[in-house]
Formats: C-alpha cells, structure tokens, sequence
C-alpha cells in the first residue's frame, strides 16, 4: 500500500493536505481489468485482448478520487504490467489515449 500526498484547494481561502492511502495496481483477470483501490473507492481500466493486442475500453475513477491522479496511476501501472507481459495496445479509451500522448516513454506499446 502507498501513500499519495495531494493538495486540494477549498476555494481560494485555504490550503489542505489530504493523504490518499492506495494499493498496487492489480490486474483483475475474471473483471477484464486493471484495478487500484483508493481510500476505499475502486479505480478501474477496462480491458479486451487477443492475439498479443490489449485493448483499453474504458476508465472509471469515483468522483471522490477526481482530479487528485488516481486515473494517472492507475493507467501507468496497467501499462508497466502490459509491457512487461509484452503486450500491444490500442487505447479507445480516451483517458488511456491521452496518457500515452502525454507519456512518449509508452509509445512504442501501440499496435501499428
């Protein structure tokens, strides 16, 4: 488990600190999904596959979790495990596709 410090602004007025107490990212094969759990709320990136080609479908972080990197963490550690199972990906998943755009280092996972 890990903890992610992130700052959360209430209006302009005052500044906290919230602590996110996380999980591993978990590949939950009979879901068809990649997994991260946060404060108790479950983030998920959807998944198809076949033939060595994974296919990201959709991704779905709670409302709760919004905006504090959750989806970035989550989608990062889905990709570290695809490609270390030497998997190619197609992101229809925009949140996934934006990801890659934003992190080069993960290109050379997309399917030509």
């Amino acid at each position: 488990m890990q903890m992610l410090e992130s700052d959360h602004q209430a209006g302009q007025i005052c500044k906290s600190k919230k602590r996110l107490f996380m999980t591993d990212v978990v590949n939950n094969k009979a879901q068809h999904r990649y997994e991260l759990t946060v404060d108790g709320h479950l983030a998920a990136t959807y998944y198809k596959i076949a033939d060595g080609v994974i296919t990201f479908i959709h991704t779905e972080v709670s409302p709760e979790l919004g905006g504090q990197g959750v989806g970035s963490k989550l989608v990062k550690g889905a990709l570290d495990q695809v490609r270390a199972d030497g998997l190619k990906v197609i992101p229809e998943c925009p949140f996934v596709k934006a990801y890659i755009e934003k992190h080069p280092e993960y290109a050379d996972l997309l399917k030509k």
